[in-house]
């Protein structure tokens, strides 16, 4: 059954390709209805650091956790473009809720970089086990026997305290792996300490893990530079470098939830104006400038996901990806921002208008979305790669698509 609800849909019948569409479709519907339920524990989840258990369950029983486990092992291998849209229809409901959706099924992506019998061994019973991790090496391994002893502490690991599994990042001696290998380590070997603090993002419980010393059998464990470069997991498309699609996920929360803000904002408006208030000609053209902003962040991460569906084909693809992905960002930061000043005293208190706005700042704070680390990578590229602006500038009508 799994550690959701236990609501399952059935299992199409037809080819491969046809289940997995199936799957990605009632995952997209499934995704509003888990909104619904985030939206309702969203007040609760801020105030406590935590989802409800309700709120995990429905994302575990939407199928965010096996969105990208290989079929083989009864998940989707799913698509780049489903995720997004699904973590940001989550995201009208509540940011910290897709933020930790976006985590569950991401990690499940980087685990198809174990070998066969390390996912065996997460995924052999239950390709709904919850993931987490953290990508920024927070511990030291040393190689013995069959394996490694992990030692630790992780920081910022949201959906920590519903976790069945982690992967985390870790250094191993010199000269071996690129000196970065991730380790995944099973809920009894390590513990989740209290220590996320901040002003949005609350329900994340983004916490620390800690490991005193903790044995990972080899097959539990992958060089760093697998996920780095795009090698194959076992998924499709087979080259996807994890720079590409990564800082997607992180944006995709702060696009639902200025979505849903700015849907708010607009019914607030029309109170008003039904109520013989008329808004006045300034704020209407602040409405029609943020939503148009936020409607350009989502067209940036629509082609970012295609681009990624399709296979980076080349350096620039990736780049371009974690470029528009810190664009999207400060437009959508840019918009409810806007929308927040304009709201008055009385409707910054509002926590459909004050909650968004802090989860979305925070969100922005992530290393992955500035925009002048991500910007002159990009640039650099095009400057030193004479190819690369034909490329890009080449992308036929189909692939735009």
């Amino acid at each position: 059954m799994g550690p959701g609800t236990g609501v399952r849909r059935p299992r199409s019948a037809g080819t491969p390709g046809d289940r997995r569409a199936d799957a990605e479709r009632n995952l997209l519907e499934a995704a509003v209805a888990a909104a619904a339920v985030a939206a309702r524990g969203a007040d609760a989840a801020d105030r406590d650091g935590r989802l409800a258990p309700g709120t995990v369950a429905a994302l575990t029983d939407a199928g965010f956790h096996r969105l990208f486990v290989p079929p083989g092992w009864g998940g989707v291998g799913g698509s780049f473009a489903t995720w997004v849209t699904a973590v940001a229809a989550v995201g009208e409901g509540c940011a910290s809720a897709a933020w930790v959706a976006a985590v569950f099924a991401g990690f499940g992506r980087l685990a198809g970089f174990l070998p066969h019998e390390g996912q065996r061994g997460v995924w052999g019973k239950d390709p709904d086990v919850r993931l987490v991790g953290a990508v920024a090496p927070g511990g030291r391994a040393t190689p013995v026997p069959g394996g490694w002893l992990l030692s630790g502490t992780w920081q910022y690991v949201s959906g920590a305290a519903f976790s069945d599994w982690a992967l985390l990042a870790g250094h191993v001696p010199d000269g071996g792996d690129g000196h970065v290998r991730f380790f995944a380590v099973p809920r009894d070997g390590y513990e989740v300490v209290a220590t996320w603090s901040a002003p949005g993002m609350r329900g994340t419980g983004s916490d620390t893990l800690r490991i005193g010393e903790a044995y990972v059998a080899e097959e539990l464990s992958f060089p760093g530079r697998l996920a780095a470069g795009g090698g194959s997991p076992a998924r499709r498309p087979p080259a996807v470098p994890s720079g590409a699609v990564t800082p997607l996920g992180f944006v995709a929360p702060a696009l639902g939830a200025a979505t849903g803000a700015l849907a708010a904002w607009a019914e607030r408006l029309g109170g008003a104006a039904a109520a013989g208030r008329e808004p006045t000609d300034a704020v209407r053209v602040a409405l029609a400038r943020s939503t148009a902003e936020v409607d350009a962040a989502r067209l940036l991460l629509d082609r970012a996901a295609a681009t990624a569906d399709r296979g980076c084909a080349t350096p620039a693809d990736a780049l371009r990806n974690a470029r528009d992905a810190a664009l999207a960002t400060d437009l959508i930061v840019t918009a409810v921002s806007r929308q927040y000043r304009l709201l008055g005293t009385g409707g910054q208190s509002e926590p459909r208008f004050q909650r968004p706005w802090r989860d979305i700042t925070t969100a922005a704070g992530h290393a992955l979305l500035a925009f002048d680390t991500a910007g002159r990578a990009y640039a650099d590229e095009l400057i030193t790669s004479p190819r690369t602006p034909h490329v890009v500038r080449r992308e036929s009508r189909s692939q735009r698509a």
